[in-house]
């Protein structure tokens, strides 16, 4: 069993202590407490989704939920779906480690969801079905289309699975006192294999279920959080400021920006590459545009984001001063050398306020909020592949409804053992800072045909395909050669020296490029695209008229 040193610090010099820093050696948490918290959070989720498996009928109900869901509980699954393990953990740590640089990843990622109230989830719903690709090729030769769309679909859930698994590994090896690779790779699989069993048994539905349980739990459990922490300083938020930057290696640093990504040039592109690729990648994630076909109408479509706005930013200001308190209150190097290095500033947090339960009951929401994310990934490749390729492409849309959610159970199947794999590779990255990547291929491969697919009545099949195309395979190797992979301590390959890219995000390259081969791929194309299916596309998009027919099975 493994142990760290926790070190304690006065809250703004105002709560007595023994000494300036008391040093308490011990276990993080108790084991078996953690573990009973975390099986009966996975009983109580598993009961709701074995009884949403028995209205799991057709394929509607498997990959959209029937559609029976409010604007409300959509809103709040949406919140659930993308306040991930990149979220709580991420976030916080990147907070306690960076300070004013870390918050950025919290800012990209909700200033994003205004692009995608405003242009993008209320003309998804009307124009769609199930999946991205149904509304990509609407109005364009569908099989090159679709095919395409489920291409980049899975490379954006593979890469989006990555940081949740390795996150999963990390936050139950400290809880478990487990630290060795093998050992977390074990976890993973473990968290791994359980995904599977969600989505395999309960589709969308069930998924669904676990991301309302899951939102709320993380929302209260992190609210109770910021109160704790804010009246340890007097709710002194300068005070909790003053305290992080005293104790914190970095000092005042911490406090404004450049700690990250103020060293030079080529961090300042980085800063401005990640900002691109977080701000334009949530209105073009998979597994965000699917929860759109959930709802029964337009309007509830609207009310669902905003309601996910309005839960995802007050959980954000949650991250600020949590990020800030764990900074204040724990050893910087205690945070560093934990399973999972800085994704373990919010569990350690837990443990400094509350002792074992709130450890245990903030590890068992952090746990849930990777289960869930991972289940809404799983199910929109699933709908991708099963849907899209198998369906539509292989099958030519003659497909019936058994053989369609057996083709997506398989799918659940291959995805979840390639995401095991994937997360035990990435052990050890920021989960924020990989969940970045993913939004940098998501806004390269799929937002530019998204858009011109809406908005631009001359966009042809050449145009989406160079573009989805172009998008994700320049996404890919720029991240292949970058200092992600090579040549620095956190890499994946800390000893090669193949960063010819200097940035860690390629989106300040790969996203205009897409947009710029998706206007030239169809100011150069000879072919027309039939001008009644853009007019019927415009006209369903922007009114609604036709799209429940579209919808019904």
């Amino acid at each position: 069993m493994s142990t760290w040193t926790i070190s304690t610090r006065s809250a703004a010099g105002e709560l007595p202590v023994a000494s300036a820093e008391a040093t308490l050696s011990t276990d993080v948490g108790s084991p078996w407490v953690n573990l009973g918290i975390f099986a009966l959070f996975v009983v109580v989720t598993l009961y709701f989704v074995i009884r949403a498996s028995r209205t799991t009928k057709t394929s509607a109900d498997f990959y959209a939920g029937g559609r029976g869901f409010s604007g409300t509980q959509n809103g709040t699954a949406i919140a659930g779906d993308y306040l991930s393990a990149a979220s709580f953990l991420g976030v916080i740590g990147a907070v306690a480690v960076y300070g004013y640089d870390g918050f950025l990843y919290a800012v990209g990622f909700l200033v994003a969801w205004l692009l995608a109230l405003l242009l993008v989830a209320e003309l998804m719903r009307n124009t769609g079905k199930f999946t991205m690709a149904d509304v990509l090729s609407f109005r364009l030769r569908q099989r090159p289309v679709r095919i395409a769309a489920a291409i980049t679909t899975l490379a954006v859930c593979v890469f989006y699975l990555l940081p949740q698994m390795a996150g999963a590994g990390g936050l139950v090896a400290l809880l478990i006192g487990v630290d060795s690779w093998a050992g977390q790779a074990l976890v993973i699989a473990v968290v791994g294999a359980l995904m599977i069993v969600y989505v395999f048994i309960g589709g969308m539905k069930g998924t669904t279920f676990v991301q309302i349980i899951k939102a709320t739990l993380l929302i209260l459990g992190s609210a109770v959080m910021t109160i704790w922490v804010l009246a340890l300083f007097g709710f002194n938020f300068s005070g909790l400021l003053g305290d992080a930057a005293t104790n914190h290696p970095d000092g005042e640093a911490i406090l404004g920006p450049g700690l990250q990504y103020g060293a030079d040039a080529f961090t300042r592109l980085d800063f401005v590459s990640l900002g691109f690729a977080l701000v334009l990648g949530t209105a073009a994630l998979p597994h965000v545009l699917i929860r759109f076909y959930t709802v029964p109408t337009a309007k509830d479509a609207r009310k669902s984001v905003v309601v996910a706005i309005a839960l995802i930013g007050a959980f954000y200001l949650f991250t600020l001063v949590l990020g800030y308190g764990a900074a204040a209150l724990l050893d910087h190097e205690t945070i560093l050398a934990a399973p999972g290095g800085q994704n373990a500033a919010a569990p350690l947090l837990a443990y400094e306020l509350g002792g074992t339960l709130l450890l245990g009951v903030i590890s068992a929401v952090a746990f849930a909020t990777i289960l869930a994310v991972v289940a809404g990934l799983t199910i929109t490749a699933s709908a991708s592949f099963a849907h899209d390729v198998y369906g539509q492409v292989i099958k030519k849309g003659q497909l019936d409804e058994k053989g369609e959610m057996r083709a997506g159970k398989i799918t659940v199947v291959v995805v979840g053992i390639l995401a095991i794999l994937g997360g035990i590779g990435a052990q050890g990255q920021n989960v924020a800072f990989l969940v970045a990547l993913a939004f940098a291929i998501a806004a390269s491969a799929n937002l530019p045909t998204i858009l011109y697919s809406l908005f631009w009545k001359r966009f042809t099949t050449r145009g989406a395909l160079w573009s989805m195309y172009g998008g994700l395979i320049s996404a890919l190797v720029l991240i292949a050669f970058s200092p992600v992979v090579w040549g620095r301590p956190t890499s994946f390959f800390p000893e090669g020296s193949l960063d010819l890219y200097p940035l860690t995000n390629p989106g300040l390259v790969s996203i205009p490029l897409a947009f710029f081969l998706g206007w030239l791929g169809s100011v150069t194309s000879k072919v027309a695209e039939d001008p009644a299916k853009q007019a019927e596309m415009e006209i369903r998009s922007l009114t609604g008229v036709g799209a429940e027919k579209a919808v019904d099975h």
